[in-house]
């Protein structure tokens, strides 16, 4: 029944041994995944694998006959050495089927000597070996006997946790005469050559292949890094204040909850609106850490400016932030409603990954730019109002909004005899009546010059058109034969934005986390 050591170290020399143990308590903590995990790095070509627990060695000594180094973990009092800590284990996990038994070989009050851990290996059959933390471990492992030094508890006993593997002590423990076997935070391909060249015999690596919880928790934290978004962070409770209406959702993770609709009543002002967002929000309290609001109109610092008085009128200045947070009790983060919306459609939208304006032509007309990866919202929040854009010759000439929002739609269909309904506008357009036909046309010819004008300014990758209006039945269209006649070099690529009403929400909520990590990063 005894093993060869020469057959078991033949077998590993120049190989990769694979350390199949997964989170306990994980998921994945169970035989049969046990054994999936071993036949899987087999496969991907490991030489033998590394399994912890008497259950675990057994499956996968009954899937397959390549080398195994058992152990098992044991907390005992009065010491911190809890791998293989026992003779009697030795034995269990060599008649459980394991050809190689590590155990803790460091020099620390243990419960039983290296020695007779090694004797106990070689009663059993089994091949011997040591994991150690630093060089000065390898005299008793080497003079007890000892067939395999591992790196295994390098930056484990104590001290502080170095990030990489310990390459050093590797290259000192090849001058004990014994195999060496690298082990312990190898993540990369590049760090496990890198063992083989400072005199490793075989490298062992577990978490960067075997544990998914540990490796996701890499990539989460990479992606907070770029984002700054925290990795399981609680939901935002996202707002979208509208000139019509507002809604209310839990936001997490670039996902939202199920929305809640409020009417916004224009006469009524923001204290009511707060108010009756307050009131809406209650049964979520608790739910969330914090809030993030997307408000038409001028935010800056907290406090909020109406540019347009007829799409909402705001006194000047009004303390948004503050004054939602008094109600919410929790910290509050303020947007432009069109600034937030550009940010979704960048982040989760039609405009990923591209330098892009977004422009919502709704109420009325706002806008919000990105250029690498930075959204632009100026010192006194005023990056991206369209709205605003003089169309005419002089300061006094009519902004665009006038010209060409739904209010300024239902105020010229009115005047023609249409009603104020812009819906019914584009119903009618669609019927092929010519007055609403022209309207909406002349709104389109007026908007699809700015954007041409916008191109031609900042050049962006796209402009991406969301809102009510921009939205609505042909209107898309109408813009872009507006701009088909220029040349292709300066003609702006005109999609539709993907998120519809949910960009606002998703976008002030994602911001709002990320402007929240960075100040938390800098206290």
């Amino acid at each position: 029944m005894g093993i060869a050591v020469s057959d078991v170290l033949g077998a590993l020399r120049g190989r990769l041994v694979v350390s199949c143990q997964p989170v306990v308590g994980g998921a994945m903590d169970a035989p049969a995944f046990v054994v999936g995990m071993a036949l899987a790095a087999l496969a991907g070509g490991a030489a033998g694998v590394r399994i912890e627990g008497l259950a675990n060695v057994r499956a996968v000594r009954a899937a397959t006959g390549r080398p195994i180094i058992g152990l098992v973990k044991r907390a005992a009092t009065g010491t911190d050495v809890f791998i293989t800590p026992l003779p009697s284990d030795v034995a269990d996990l060599r008649a459980a089927g394991a050809d190689i038994v590590a155990f803790d070989a460091t020099a620390r009050p243990r419960p039983a000597p290296v020695a007779a851990l090694v004797a106990a290996a070689r009663a059993a059959g089994a091949v011997a070996m040591a994991d150690l933390a630093r060089e000065d471990d390898a005299a008793a492992a080497v003079a007890a006997g000892a067939d395999i030094l591992g790196t295994t508890l390098s930056g484990y006993t104590g001290g502080a946790m170095p990030e990489g593997p310990d390459l050093a002590l590797v290259a000192a423990l090849t001058r004990w005469g014994r195999p060496v076997f690298a082990e312990g935070r190898y993540r990369t391909p590049s760090q496990a050559a890198a063992a083989m060249a400072a005199g490793a015999s075989a490298v062992v690596v577990g978490s960067a292949i075997t544990r998914v919880e540990h490796i996701t928790e890499w990539f989460a934290d990479a992606v907070h890094g770029a984002t700054g978004v925290s990795p399981g962070a609680p939901p935002v409770l996202g707002i979208d204040l509208g000139g019509t209406k507002t809604l209310l959702a839990l936001v997490e993770g670039g996902v939202s909850g199920a929305a809640l609709r409020l009417a916004t009543r224009a006469a009524d002002g923001p204290e009511a609106w707060l108010d009756a967002i307050a009131e809406a929000a209650a049964p979520w309290r608790g739910a969330y850490a914090s809030a993030a609001i997307a408000a038409t109109g001028l935010i800056a610092e907290g406090r909020w400016w109406s540019l347009n008085p007829a799409v909402l009128p705001i006194p000047p200045g009004f303390p948004l932030v503050e004054a939602l947070g008094g109600r919410l009790g929790v910290p509050v983060f303020a947007l432009n409603d069109a600034q937030a919306a550009a940010w979704g459609e960048y982040r989760f939208g039609a405009g990923q990954g591209s330098d892009m304006v977004f422009i919502t032509i709704s109420t009325g007309i706002g806008a919000g730019i990105v250029l690498g990866g930075r959204l632009l919202t100026g010192h006194r929040g005023l990056a991206g109002h369209l709205g605003q854009w003089r169309a005419g010759e002089s300061i006094e000439a009519p902004w665009l909004e006038h010209l060409a929002s739904g209010a300024a739609l239902a105020r010229d269909a009115a005047a023609a005899g249409h009603g104020g309904d812009v819906a019914g506008l584009f119903a009618e357009a669609s019927a092929g009546a010519p007055m609403a036909d022209r309207l909406i046309g002349r709104a389109a010819r007026r908007l699809a010059a700015a954007l041409a004008s916008l191109q031609a300014l900042l050049d962006p990758d796209c402009i991406i058109i969301g809102g009510g209006v921009g939205l609505a039945p042909g209107f898309l269209a109408r813009l872009r034969r507006g701009v088909e006649g220029l040349p292709d070099r300066l003609r702006p690529d005109l999609r539709p934005a993907a998120l519809g009403a949910q960009a606002g929400l998703l976008g002030v909520a994602d911001f709002g986390e990320i402007e929240r990590n960075k100040v938390g990063a800098t206290r």
